[in-house]
């Protein structure tokens, strides 16, 4: 059964579902309708100047009726070739846009299993494909099939016979091109998906530089580089190999046609059956349909391989939004967090968080502790709504928190996590990062959180200040004045729901005190969830849960769980003695 996904019914359908600019469109295929007549008017003129060629014939109005022919055509063919390269633009842009605002609302678990590096070359490479044979390729073909038609109907009127010779080539052509450009919809399927892969692999590997660099992976990612070149190549190059077909085949049979009309021509004027300048306009009708055939078929062979880019678009397109989209806006203040026999799994098999429940009222400090594999994280993912519970629910009240907005719950969450995730861009773009109204904030309230978090210190060392460049993943900055930030971007939040992910886990002991100190104060008042595995963060939480392996053995306070938990008494006895 042939996917719904092939052919070229899914092209056309994916163009059309954008934002098509009818005007431009209208006012494009209008000048090139007219082109195309002023085209196959200069054909007649010729020869109406060969078989009457005398110098008296050569008027002052005739010359200029050419040479207006001539410039007539060239300014509409200009503006109808850009008129609908417009369009493609536009078509094209809006399907990026569509594929970039997909992208974006996409739900974390997609990503999970798929490489972020791969999708950005779907934006990019797949789109390029696309934008080629919109832009480029489709207005030449349009220009080229009123070429051809309005050619063959004056041919037909001018010689049927010889017209008849020159279209015996053309099921010749099909032929040839027809089972060539199969092969390219597969070359070319393969081709995109090697540069997707070879796109995320390189983005993963340069953006980990430093990794591979200690790793000593220098050898081991050159070969795997060179490997994704080479392949990259081999497809190349079976590209190569059909337009190296192609092109001579075509030229061939042309020039057949041609010899051909030319013996053929020239014995019909030889023996007065048609006149001399009936035989050069036909040559010259004749370039006019050639030149567009050579242009349908690389648009044909381009259309192959957009085929193959569509079906990945299409794929992107067809994907699931995720949930909360849409849903009720609720101030979550002053309410109590319930998990509710929560369990979650991200195979059917296997089971991460087993049958857990707690809750967590209003400024309460929850911590999670417990071996690596527990389950702490997924908690995390789960509150924050990066995954769905498999069964069981989590309420703030009375309402279960999937009936929220995603924007709502999550506008309403800080966090600060041991990566201290930081965007390419300046200090002040990082600390509004995400903000609605971040163009509208003070500089008084980014220092007054800068103060807060212990960053405006170091912050006012740099001579740009809060517009200092903090390069990719704010690798100019250490780790622990990446967590400073990090802070002072929750208390600009003023979340309601804090939540720490071994926040101080990396930081030097120095680093590590002033951070403690600036969590102390975001902590205050608000609700928080903790993770860590350093139980000396945690020592006055109002209440430990303890888990291993997705459920919870354990839960109090710290000398609670001294008493009653022999795991967590013995972690506290290697920590804290």
């Amino acid at each position: 059964m042939m996917n719904k996904k092939t052919g070229l019914k899914p092209f056309i359908s994916l163009i059309f579902s954008t934002k098509v600019p009818k005007t431009a469109l209208i006012v494009g295929l209008l000048t090139t309708i007219i082109t195309t007549l002023a085209g196959l008017a200069i054909p007649l003129l010729t020869k109406n100047l060969i078989d009457g060629f005398s110098l008296s014939s050569l008027s002052i109005p005739f010359i200029s009726l050419i040479i207006a022919t001539f410039i007539l055509q060239a300014l509409l063919s200009s503006l109808s070739m850009y008129l609908l390269a417009a369009v493609g633009q536009k078509i094209v842009a809006d399907l990026r846009e569509k594929m970039w605002v997909k992208l974006i609302r996409l739900p974390v678990t997609f990503f999970d299993k798929t490489s972020s590096g791969q999708m950005a070359s779907r934006v990019v490479s797949d789109t390029g494909i696309v934008r080629a044979v919109v832009s480029e390729h489709f207005p030449q073909s349009i220009a080229g099939i009123f070429s051809i038609i309005g050619s063959i109907i004056l041919l037909l009127l001018m010689d049927w016979k010889m017209t008849l010779l020159m279209l015996i080539t053309i099921p010749l052509i099909l032929v040839i091109i027809i089972p060539l450009g199969k092969q390219m919809t597969e070359i070319s399927r393969g081709l995109q998906d090697e540069t997707a892969l070879f796109t995320g692999n390189s983005q993963q590997t340069l953006g980990d530089i430093r990794l591979m660099k200690v790793s000593t992976a220098e050898s081991i990612e050159e070969k795997k580089g060179l490997l994704g070149i080479k392949n990259l190549m081999n497809f190349g190059l079976k590209e190569a190999r059909i337009y190296s077909l192609i092109a001579p085949v075509i030229q061939s049979i042309i020039m057949f046609v041609i010899v051909a009309i030319i013996a053929y021509g020239g014995l019909r004027v030889s023996s007065g059956d048609i006149t001399t300048g009936t035989l050069v306009a036909f040559l010259l009708y004749l370039f006019e349909i050639i030149v567009p055939i050579t242009t349908l078929t690389l648009f044909y062979t381009e259309l192959q391989k957009a085929k193959g880019a569509t079906e990945r678009i299409i794929d992107i397109l067809d994907e699931p939004l995720e949930d909360g989209q849409s849903g009720i806006s609720k101030n979550i203040a002053h309410q109590t967090i319930h998990i509710k026999n929560v369990s979650f799994s991200y195979e059917e098999t296997e089971l991460i968080i087993n049958d857990i429940s707690f809750s967590a009222k209003p400024g309460e400090m929850i911590a999670l502790a417990g071996p690596s594999g527990g389950g702490k994280t997924t908690i995390f993912g789960l509150i924050e709504r990066f995954y769905e519970p498999s069964s069981g629910e989590i309420c703030i009240g009375d309402l279960p928190i999937n009936i929220l907005s995603m924007q709502a719950w999550r506008s309403q969450i800080g966090y600060v996590s041991q990566e201290s995730s930081m965007m390419a861009g300046t200090i002040r773009e990082n600390l509004t990062y995400g903000l609605s109204d971040s163009d509208k904030i003070a500089d008084t309230r980014l220092w007054e959180v800068a103060k807060m978090s212990y960053s405006d210190q170091f912050i006012k060392q740099f001579p740009k200040g809060l517009d200092t460049q903090i390069g990719e993943r704010g690798i100019k900055l250490s780790g622990g004045q990446r967590q400073r930030i990090a802070i002072a971007r929750a208390f600009l939040r003023d979340p309601r729901i804090l939540m720490m992910d071994e926040a101080t886990a990396s930081l030097d002991s120095q680093s590590e005190i002033i951070v403690q100190k600036a969590l102390a104060k975001l902590m205050k008042g608000r609700t928080t969830f903790v993770i860590a595995h350093r139980l000396s963060t945690i020592v006055d939480a109002d209440q430990i849960l303890f888990l291993e392996n997705g459920s919870i053995t354990g839960r109090g306070t710290h000398d609670e769980l001294i008493h009653s938990h022999p795991l967590y008494h013995s972690f506290a006895q290697q920590q804290l003695t």
